[in-house]
């Protein structure tokens, strides 16, 4: 065992590089002129910060004029306040994000076969702290419109369906089951613009319920900050605790992002333990989010067991070499029509023409139907009102249940099912044409 992982168990040590991290993270004011402008190099430190601005994928007059009309919101919460341009966009939309986190799901059916119950905790952990490779990604999804959806078959048997559920704020659920497994969110992002960096709090609810082992686990993960958004090059990350609850229990794990530090100390690493329901510690784990996790069994001080070993539990996948948006196997595998079960709902996010276009290289024409889908959406919001109408999710209803999270009070969507039906239904019957789905014109606004 090295002498990185020996630290890693103990307590102690984590609350130093805690204590480290905040404080060697400071950010630059004052740049070039622009009041409470932050540039952080993760790469350096602090006195290569005027050269760092010049970097990044933004031309220096598209920066200052951006700088100029995204000054007057800082403080805010700009989740749907500001109209963003397409330079800063992937093709690919937040609903599709959303369903990134299948990709190494197999952990979730590992933790339903294992009879340990803090296994359970460290595989299904180990599932939750995978997706954050895919998150590293500096290009912003597309917000969905109301109504909006995006399915998936033909992973590792898993059906994944998730809905835009309200518009302001902006909210999506989805759901996803196998044999193992069955998951559940409801995501409402809450943000905080600094100037130069975003803070984004996930306000949400995810539960994942275990069919074999029995059990229901909760997770709250942790907050993520994206740095450099319009000088210097951007990168992303999320410092502080993530915590895996099985509610069946008691048991948790509770894990914790190092923060980056100067020259890129710290940055990715991940340590923390899985305790019982008494709050003891059972399992220690080590690794970074952006290549893999390992755990080993430990004794109540946190120290690892005389005579084990650490045992690699994940590990990221091979990834395209120069991909233009830095996307994973996967990520292309979630836009291809591949991925997509017979006789596709229209309001299905592969089906958008500005992600499309963007997807094949139009800036001009995505930027233009991104303005185009946008008003749309505020049109048939004029028309619902004017007849007194409300907006109903078609696949996911609202339980009036408020669940309090870190960042505030939630409302809960749940799967109704009836997606479920509607699919047997369409996977059942011989008489479904063929259809060019590619050729579908987007409609999320069709359940009236």
């Amino acid at each position: 065992m090295s002498s990185r992982d020996e630290k890693s168990a103990s307590s102690g040590f984590f609350s130093a590089i805690r204590n480290w991290g905040s404080a060697v993270h400071k950010s630059v004011n004052g740049l070039l002129g622009y009041e409470g402008l932050e540039v952080i190099n993760p790469e350096g430190g602090t006195e290569d910060a005027e050269a760092e601005a010049q970097r990044g994928r933004w031309k220096q007059e598209d920066r200052d004029s951006y700088w100029k009309m995204m000054h007057k919101y800082v403080g805010s919460d700009v989740t749907s306040l500001v109209t963003l341009p397409v330079i800063i966009f992937e093709p690919m939309t937040m609903l599709q994000k959303m369903a990134e986190l299948m990709e190494y799901c197999y952990l979730l059916d590992l933790a339903d076969e294992c009879e340990d119950p803090y296994m359970q905790l460290v595989y299904a952990s180990s599932w939750a702290i995978s997706v954050y490779f895919a998150y590293q990604r500096t290009w912003k999804p597309f917000n969905p419109i109301l109504g909006e959806t995006y399915e998936m078959v033909n992973h590792g048997g898993i059906t994944f369906i998730a809905e835009q559920v309200s518009h302001h704020p902006p909210m999506s659920a989805a759901h996803a089951e196998n044999e193992h497994f069955i998951y559940d969110i409801t995501s409402k992002l809450k943000t905080k613009f600094l100037g130069n960096s975003l803070e984004v709090y996930p306000v949400g609810r995810t539960r994942v319920t275990l069919k074999k082992a029995g059990v229901v686990l909760d997770l709250v993960p942790p907050p993520t900050k994206v740095n450099n958004l319009i000088f210097g090059r951007t990168w992303v990350d999320s410092p502080g605790e993530m915590i895996m609850t099985n509610l069946t229990t008691g048991d948790k794990v509770v894990l914790y992002f190092q923060p980056c530090g100067w020259f890129g100390a710290g940055r990715y690493e991940v340590d923390g333990y899985v305790y019982d329901a008494e709050e003891e510690p059972k399992v220690l784990m080590t690794g970074k989010w952006s290549e893999s996790m390992s755990c080993q069994p430990c004794d109540h001080e946190g120290e690892p067991l005389p005579g084990t070993e650490l045992k690699e539990v994940w590990r990221v996948a091979a990834t395209p070499e120069n991909d233009k948006y830095q996307y994973t196997y996967f990520a292309h595998k979630i836009n291809s029509f591949n991925t997509a079960p017979k006789k596709l709902l229209a309001s299905d996010s592969r089906l958008r023409p500005d992600r499309y276009a963007l997807e094949k290289g139009d800036m001009s024409k995505a930027g233009a139907e991104k303005s185009s889908l946008e008003e749309r959406q505020r049109a048939e919001k004029r028309h619902r009102e004017a007849k007194g109408h409300q907006f109903t999710a078609r696949w996911f209803n609202m339980t009036g249940d408020i669940t309090p999270t870190p960042w505030g009070d939630l409302e809960v969507y749940e799967y109704n099912g009836k997606y479920t039906e509607h699919r047997l239904k369409i996977d059942g019957s011989d008489s479904i044409e063929k259809v060019d789905i590619t050729s579908t014109e987007f409609n999320p606004w069709q359940y009236g």
